[in-house]
């Protein structure tokens, strides 16, 4: 009888592409849940990350709105009702921009050496770390639809756009931080990272129709509101967040495609960048 080599390594069982999908999703929860327990730890973060968006719709949106200096688009549509989501878009933004510094701190505690020396796929990190980011983001929409009401913004409280607005939140601070995490592994200092969001905040702000339509920009500056995937998160929350706008499936289906793609070209680029933050 032949005997049976039992040293012989058994052939690995191949895994179904919906065992592979559950696997990754499983992961990147893992991932986004692991990030979100921070707060709790430091919740002061959120308190201190409240108090721009407030200034900004309670004196901007409050003085220019009886100046009436800037036109909305919509008679209907007084100007706080106008810049209410574009200030909830400018709080993700700021949020999310500097989330590749947490990249770096993580590096130097050597967190990531065990992430990468772990089976978890790249992608798994990269869009876990942004999911978190979007629920970072989550309290802001909470204090700019308080403030809103307070200062008398009509909103749209339809259970599918609340969802939609959520779904806006935490896809554009998803991408937003992981635009920061790919600048963190070019350029793997605290400082740079740092440098380069500040650079570059203000002007993706002003050149997005957050506070003022795109129609009334130079043609020049319109190019780049259009390519700006800000004006995107603007566009489709303005859309949904105010009673006064009318709803519009097709823009708000580009808007969300437009963001969709870039996000997920970002989480690919990411992934791919993410070893060099050791190297």
């Amino acid at each position: 009888m032949a005997r049976v080599n039992t040293l012989s390594p058994s052939p690995q069982k191949a895994q179904s592409p919906l065992a592979v999908l559950t696997n990754f999703v499983r992961k990147t929860l893992v991932i986004a849940e692991w990030e979100v327990r921070k707060i709790r730890h430091d919740a002061t973060d959120l308190v201190m990350r409240a108090v721009q968006p407030a200034l900004w719709i309670l004196v901007f949106g409050e003085v220019f709105t009886r100046i009436r200096a800037i036109p909305t688009g919509s008679a209907n549509v007084s100007y706080l009702e106008f810049m209410a989501p574009g200030i909830l878009a400018q709080s993700v933004l700021f949020i999310a921009i500097f989330a590749g510094i947490a990249i770096i701190w993580e590096r130097d505690l050597g967190v990531i050496h065990k992430f990468l020396a772990s089976p978890t796929p790249r992608g798994s990190l990269v869009l876990g770390k942004a999911l978190s980011s979007g629920i970072r983001a989550l309290p802001q929409a909470l204090v700019i639809y308080l403030l809103a009401l307070i200062l008398g913004v009509k909103m749209n409280f339809n259970p599918l756009a609340l969802l939609g607005v959520l779904v806006f939140v935490v896809m554009g601070a998803g991408c937003f931080s992981t635009f920061s995490l790919i600048i963190a592994c070019l350029l793997k200092t605290r400082d740079r990272v740092m440098g380069i969001g500040q650079v570059l905040t203000m002007p993706m702000f002003f050149a997005s129709n957050a506070i003022y339509p795109i129609s009334i920009m130079p043609s020049w500056l319109q190019a780049i509101a259009h390519i700006n995937p800000l004006t995107y998160v603007v566009d489709g929350l303005r859309s949904l967040m105010l009673a006064s706008t009318p709803f519009n499936i097709v823009n708000v289906s580009r808007d969300f495609g437009i963001l969709l793609i870039v996000t997920i070209v970002l989480v690919t680029i990411g992934a791919m960048l993410y070893p060099r933050i050791v190297q």
